[in-house]
């Protein structure tokens, strides 16, 4: 008998490791898809209910709606990251004319930046050496490119791995439409064996923060677009409405918003227009970006009743933790534990109860 229980006991400890090596070697094997992965499903859970619709009308035949909103899906995404690339070349060619005819004339601080203690100095020194040299500026400008000629090459070479992983995610969200389903019921199955019948409890709990993260970008981008807008219009830049919408399309992206309203102040500032250029500056640092911070943890923390601060730490941490989809992942973390410790308190409280 005691035979028995000991080959038992090996045969299982040798069922465990082999799982637990298999386990391992898959993790190690999707190791550089899990991000585009997780997209995937972000993008396929937030946009669910257009699908379902599509589905309905080709008949319920899943791969043609999952194809076409694949398409729609990439349609959105590729289209205006295009139209960026583009109107950035445009503007670098405008940028650098009305540069360098600034230059031409002469670079002109204004008189309440010299009167600055310590920054004044500076600029009055800058603007008498350009002054005195006009090819400085651009072999200063050439030194500081070959200094970061390392720095630039690392640049493009992230872009060009998150472009690769942007593909995959698109290929792989068809999948997440089609196989959505079933993945979610197995998914759900192996789970419930080891908690129980409250993993759908907690799925959902993640399923509605997932949305609620979405709709926040969504709403907090819109917003910092429009106060942006107001910002360009009231400081009297060209085009305050296409400012605006590049502004609204930046902001999906963390920490671009104050290159774009921050760029537009010194552009105002070296043509001279100072006041617009400090009202505009400050408009951008206590309006347009500190609306980002409050917007979305408002929608997350109503949708989702986890408290405001807890959010907003979710938010921040999530992004410092796990990069972008952090804005996703960080919620719902707090999402599920916030929905173990209600659990538990409500569960302690009905055990008080019953023995009350």
């Amino acid at each position: 008998m005691e035979d028995l229980t000991r080959a038992v006991w090996l045969r299982r400890l040798v069922v465990a490791s082999l799982l637990v090596g298999l386990f391992v070697l898959v993790v190690q094997v999707l190791q550089p898809f899990v991000v585009p992965l997780l997209w995937s499903a972000i993008l396929a859970y937030a946009t669910w209910p257009a699908f379902t619709w599509l589905r309905t009308r080709f008949g319920g035949r899943a791969g043609s709606a999952a194809l076409l909103m694949t398409l729609l899906i990439s349609a959105a995404i590729i289209l205006p990251i295009v139209w960026l690339i583009s109107l950035l070349q445009s503007e670098a060619v405008h940028a650098y004319d009305g540069l360098t005819a600034l230059l031409a004339n002469g670079v002109k601080v204004p008189p309440q930046l010299l009167a600055l203690p310590v920054v004044g100095d500076w600029l009055r020194e800058a603007a008498a050496r350009i002054a005195a040299d006009r090819g400085m500026l651009g072999s200063e400008l050439r030194q500081l490119f070959d200094r970061s000629f390392g720095e630039i090459a690392m640049l493009i070479g992230g872009v060009g791995r998150n472009i690769v992983k942007l593909l995959i995610a698109i290929f792989s969200l068809f999948f997440m439409y089609r196989d959505g389903e079933s993945l979610y019921r197995q998914i759900a199955n192996v789970l419930e064996q080891f908690l129980g019948t409250r993993v759908h409890h907690y799925l959902a709990s993640i399923g509605l923060t997932v949305k609620a993260v979405v709709y926040g970008l969504v709403l907090a981008a819109l917003a910092q677009g429009l106060l942006a807008g107001i910002g360009y219009a009231v400081a009297g830049l060209d085009a305050p409405v296409f400012l605006g919408a590049l502004t609204t399309l930046c902001a999906l992206i963390p920490f671009v918003v104050p290159l774009i309203w921050g760029s537009a102040s010194l552009w105002l500032l070296l043509s001279g227009k100072t006041v617009a250029a400090i009202g505009l500056f400050l408009w951008g640092a206590l309006a347009v970006s500190w609306i980002d911070n409050v917007v979305r943890p408002l929608v997350i923390s109503g949708a989702t009743r986890i408290p405001f601060l807890l959010v907003l730490f979710g938010v921040l941490g999530g992004l410092a933790a796990f990069g972008l989809v952090g804005l996703f992942i960080g919620p719902v973390i707090l999402a599920v534990a916030i929905a173990i410790w209600r659990e538990w308190l409500a569960e302690k409280q009905a055990a008080s109860s019953t023995s009350i």
